[in-house]
């Protein structure tokens, strides 16, 4: 019986080594295959290519993070606006992808010369409904592009957005009331590491793809100049699905914005800039007359003014009566110039006469910041400002993004019916003949024909835009008003704009021939109405019709000359719009201008049709300008 027993015994060792060995063999075959599982996942990670370039991204979220941040593309955004449904999203994919292919912006349906254009065009969606009405043609249920593997994969369980909803409204409530207690035992303590790590000085730890850890605000809406950058941080940051995406948005904007701030600002420390400014009569005239010849206007008041440099427009508002004068300077340099300046000038208002001293003649405080941080440098009531002073024009109006600024300076300690001056804006449009070209030069250098140069350079000339003086005698159409801005009640997101302008031939100058406009010519008007200027209503004007300024025009050049003619003209047969045979009597624009994504800078994109006698219509393809 012992021996029996020792007999089975052995007998179920072997078998358990047995066992143990098919296990393991089991076990490293299944782990081989998971391994090349694994493998074959590694080749297919950037599974997904973006709706408007060359990247791919390992899953939909990372992807659609990049459209909205980069092309202006909110998917999950718009598909929330027009309530789309499964079969609707697939619809506007594939409808993106058709418009992109034909270089064609999807939001407003301009066609741009190349993809290059297109990329510089994209631009936050205006009306989205539009859209909605292309999304009916069942032709955007095929597929665009082969084996898009985003149309099988964009639309996540529901089961999991609800737990990423609720995920982050806890988040939420927790920011908003502190350490509570919340009946998940899975996230309670997340929850309350949370809070606590929020309500250090309202900074929260974020994961990048790095590994590294930054420290971004998680609740802060970032506002440069105006301008929100805020979403693109939130939106980010409340997307847990897809943890590799979490990028340090608010971090990355806010240095590159620093960046760039610093660079302009600084610029501005250069007493040649100011010189240049301070001289130009026009400029400097305007602004004096509209301060000092409306006496009821500024006799007791509270003046702020935005950007104010070698501080002239303080001293002038000071100079007419002004009880107080707020003077707001980014440049740590000009800052120091124009408190130096106050002083001299027995204008500066010491901290000790703001506390009362009764001997106090002194009107004007320079505060060192931009008017975003306001609030941080000195004490001041919201709406208690009487008048918003500010020279914030650019080149086109609106390059330097200054506006935004002034806007957000009103909207913050204007007060209700306080003037802001100037109150209105203007920019105007007309067309420039050879004249405005630099080719009447190169046709004689010397007596000899070196237009083969001027050619080249017109050419050149299209694909940037130009600031430099037009005569008006090189104008060869009526001049007509592209947009208006009331400074007084324009809401912030109206900066960036799109317009229609219709041109015809100036009759007085072309005796009913054919000649060719070559391009168009911006500038603007600013007015100190009677509004406010009740006394002394004022107009600065950059109009080749009026004296030159600093801000000269900006020059926007066509690719091809349109010939233009008086509708009396006569056209020759079946000949093309534009022709010298068939010249159009009405050239009608379409133009935008919109920050660019470079911070300051501004992007013009400009589609242009023109109509003959005859009624016939020929279009151009569009084209971009970037004003840096």
């Amino acid at each position: 019986m012992s021996k029996n027993l020792m007999e089975t015994e052995e007998t179920n060792r072997l078998t358990r080594e047995e066992e143990e060995e098919d296990d393991e063999d089991s076990r490293e075959a299944w782990t081989e295959e998971e391994n090349e599982e694994d493998g074959d996942e590694n080749d297919e990670d950037l599974e997904f290519l973006c709706l408007f370039c060359d990247f791919k991204y390992s899953s939909c979220d990372a992807l659609f993070d990049h459209c909205r941040l980069t092309h202006f593309f909110d998917f999950n955004g718009i598909r929330k606006d027009l309530g789309l449904d499964f079969y609707g999203s697939f619809k506007l994919i594939n409808y993106v992808r058709s418009q992109v292919a034909d270089n064609r912006c999807w939001s407003c349906g301009v066609c741009c010369q190349s993809k290059q254009d297109l990329q510089s065009h994209l631009h936050p969606s205006v009306n989205t409904k539009d859209v909605k009405l292309l999304l009916d043609d069942d032709k955007y249920l095929n597929p665009f592009m082969r084996e898009d593997s985003l149309l099988y994969s964009f639309d996540g369980g529901e089961e999991d957005e609800d737990e990423c909803n609720t995920s982050f409204e806890k988040e939420e409530i927790v920011k908003d009331f502190g350490s509570v207690c919340i009946d998940d035992d899975d996230t309670a303590e997340e929850t309350e590491l949370n809070a606590e790590t929020y309500n250090k000085d309202k900074k929260t730890v974020m994961a990048c793809p790095n590994g590294h850890l930054s420290l971004a605000s998680s609740s802060k809406i970032i506002t440069e100049n105006g301008m929100d950058y805020g979403e693109n941080a939130r939106s980010v940051e409340s997307d847990p699905k897809d943890k590799q995406s979490r990028v340090c948005i608010a971090d990355v904007v806010e240095k590159d914005i620093k960046k760039i701030n610093d660079s302009y600002f600084g610029s501005y420390s250069s007493f040649g800039i100011h010189r240049d400014m301070i001289s130009d009569k026009i400029r400097t005239d305007a602004y004096r007359q509209a301060l000092l010849k409306n006496h009821s206007l500024l006799n007791g008041a509270v003046v702020m003014d935005v950007g104010c440099g070698t501080g002239i427009l303080s001293l002038f508002a000071a100079q007419a009566g002004a009880s107080r004068v707020i003077s707001i300077e980014a440049s740590e340099k000009m800052a120091t110039v124009a408190t130096q300046i106050a002083k001299d000038n027995g204008l500066w208002r010491s901290k000790t006469d703001s506390e009362g001293n009764k001997s106090c003649t002194g009107v004007i405080e320079v505060v060192n910041c931009m008017v975003e941080d306001l609030d941080k440098s000195i004490q001041i009531q919201p709406h208690s400002v009487d008048i918003l002073v500010s020279e914030w024009m650019g080149y086109c109006l609106l390059y330097e993004s200054m506006l935004s600024s002034v806007l957000f300076a009103r909207d913050r300690w204007l007060k209700p019916g306080g003037a802001i001056l100037p109150d209105t804006a203007t920019i105007f449009v007309a067309g420039f003949g050879k004249g405005g070209t630099s080719l009447p030069f190169w046709e004689n250098v010397y007596g000899f024909n070196m237009s083969y140069i001027g050619k080249e350079v017109v050419e050149d000339a299209a694909k940037f835009p130009i600031v430099d003086i037009i005569n008006h005698h090189d104008l060869v159409t009526n001049a007509a008003v592209l947009q208006s801005f009331d400074l007084a009640t324009m809401k912030p997101d109206e900066v960036d704009f799109t317009a229609t302008a219709e041109l015809e031939a100036k009759n007085d100058t072309l005796d009913h021939k054919a000649t060719a406009c070559f391009g168009l010519v911006l500038w603007f008007e600013t007015g100190f109405t009677s509004r406010f200027c009740k006394e002394m209503p004022t107009v600065l004007s950059t109009s080749p019709y009026t004296t030159k300024t600093h801000w000269s025009q900006t020059i926007l050049t066509f690719r091809e000359p349109i010939s233009v003619a008086s509708s009396k003209f006569t056209a020759e047969g079946s000949a093309a719009v534009g022709t010298d045979a068939c010249p159009a009597s009405k050239i009608l624009l379409r133009i935008s201008i919109a920050h660019a994504t470079q911070h300051r800078c501004i992007d013009i994109s400009l589609e242009t049709a023109g109509v003959g006698s005859d009624g016939r219509k020929r279009s151009w393809p569009a084209q971009m300008f970037n004003l840096t």
